[in-house]
């Protein structure tokens, strides 16, 4: 079988679209053996081999020698078999080439059909390849069109989908424009490898950022965690190596050019560039500027910092919508209460009232109980001798006679046992469950999910244990 132009398509095929002359004939070769099989029968043995010097594509069929034949497809006599090769022997299988094994169109048609779904094939698995290891890379792209909200973005070789819950509130794109995103992951589908791309990743900020901020780039500075409100508003930790460069300074460019440019393709999103510090004390302050923080407490059993601040600066750190307190949660990885000093003066205040109702308990003792975190007659019953006679320096017997006071108080119907639930201390909390980026210290590219979601709180106990964490800070309040 003699195709004149067969050589060159197989270059030609190998220079554009990247596929090794090799995988190419192997193609060919295997659509021209389904072909044989088909046109000839499934019950011989055939095999197809390009014959690179003639540009010549042979279709041998193999047939096992004997003494006499019993099946013509699948047999040949000794006598005629020496004719064609001297040295066989009874027992070989020859391979006869088909001189002109006459394929009609139809055949031909499938022949090509096998051979293009092959090279799509490899095309696939090479695109797949080539894009998978930009996983976490910044791709530029055209828009080229819109199916169901996603936008589909040319990147050259492919094109990539841009999900429309991946797209910044409030963008709109029209055919024909050039965007910029990060890229996600690829997969592979029935269609084909599937570019992924987002614009609302936290990780988007940090790739503009490497981009903008050559120390980044360079490893000089280094991004330890960014959260991000798409659209709205955004916070970057970062932190340098080198002790002559600041990093929040180099970050944000000489008069805020380089902020300025990330902000402009984020469409004006706010971002807060604040200093990384292994202290999470130290760092969660930073994180929940510009408010002016009093104090914080940690609790790392559960992972949780009880934020101290002043009433005017309230509004500040919980942020407009919750805003400042979740992008803060989100990227300390901690949960974070704000608590306002007014109300936690106020709870002390309730708290003493409350315990001076027994008859054996002065305000001097029940403010240095509270201090201690016995905020009420109900969690003075349930302390042990001993613990009460530490705070108090009393003996064992003094202090067993005042828990038996509380015990008896709450059997009077005349004594408020404990606190109201008006005294609610926490004004906004902010627990870390949405998607962010932190920097492993293990590792320069570990990532760990995080996030946040903010709520009002009113009522219930289920906080005594931070006012406990406080019990230093209450030390320090004057009751009036």
């Amino acid at each position: 079988m003699n195709f004149s132009e067969l050589g060159r398509v197989i270059e030609q095929l190998g220079k554009d679209r990247g596929i090794k002359k090799e995988f190419i004939v192997g193609a060919i070769e295997q659509a021209f053996l389904v072909t044989a099989r088909k046109k000839f029968g499934i019950q011989g043995e055939y095999e197809a081999r390009y014959n690179e010097a003639d540009g010549e594509v042979e279709i041998y069929q193999y047939k096992n020698v004997v003494e006499k034949v019993r099946d013509g497809i699948v047999e040949i006599e000794f006598d005629a078999a020496k004719k064609l090769d001297e040295d066989c022997e009874v027992g070989d299988q020859l391979g006869l080439k088909i001189e002109n094994p006459g394929f009609s169109r139809v055949d031909i048609q499938t022949a090509k059909q096998i051979i293009f779904q092959k090279v799509r094939d490899a095309e696939r698995d090479i695109l797949f390849s080539e894009f998978k290891h930009r996983e976490g890379d910044l791709v530029t792209g055209i828009a080229r069109r819109f199916e169901k909200g996603n936008v589909v973005i040319d990147l050259g070789k492919s094109d990539a989908i841009l999900p429309k819950k991946e797209i910044i509130f409030g963008e709109s794109f029209k055919p024909g424009d050039r965007i910029q995103a990060y890229l996600s992951e690829v997969v592979m589908t029935n269609r084909g490898p599937e570019i992924r791309l987002t614009r609302t990743s936290p990780m988007f900020l940090v790739k503009l950022f490497e981009v903008e901020v050559p120390e980044i780039a360079e490893g000089t500075i280094v991004v330890k965690a960014a959260a991000r409100e798409p659209g709205y508003r955004a916070k970057i930790a970062v932190t340098s190596q080198d002790r002559d460069i600041d990093p929040v300074g180099a970050c944000v460019g000489m008069k805020g050019s380089r902020v300025q440019n990330i902000v402009n393709e984020l469409q004006g999103e706010k971002i807060d560039i604040v200093r990384w510090n292994e202290d999470s004390e130290t760092f969660a302050r930073a994180a929940l500027a510009p408010a002016e923080i009093q104090s914080v407490s940690l609790n790392h059993e559960d992972h949780t910092l009880d934020v101290i601040v002043e009433d005017d600066q309230l509004s500040l750190a919980i942020g407009k919508r919750g805003q400042n307190v979740r992008l803060a949660a989100m990227l300390t990885g901690w949960k974070i209460n704000i608590i306002s000093k007014a109300k936690l003066q106020e709870r002390v205040k309730l708290a003493v009232e409350n315990l001076v109702q027994l008859s054996n308990i002065s305000e001097a003792t029940a403010q240095v109980l509270v201090q201690k975190g016995v905020m009420s007659i109900i969690d003075l019953a349930a302390a042990t001798p001993e613990d009460i006679a530490r705070y108090l320096g009393k003996s064992v017997a003094d202090a067993k006679a005042m828990i038996e006071t509380a015990a008896a108080g709450l059997e009077d119907e005349n004594i408020k046992s404990d606190l109201s639930e008006e005294a609610e201390i926490i004004s906004a909390s902010a627990v870390p469950n949405q998607a962010g980026f932190k920097r492993s210290d293990r590792s320069d590219s570990g990532a760990i999910a995080t996030g946040t979601s903010a709520v009002k709180k009113d009522g219930g106990d289920k906080f005594s244990e931070a006012e406990r964490r406080l019990r230093e800070e209450l030390a320090a309040f004057k009751l009036k």
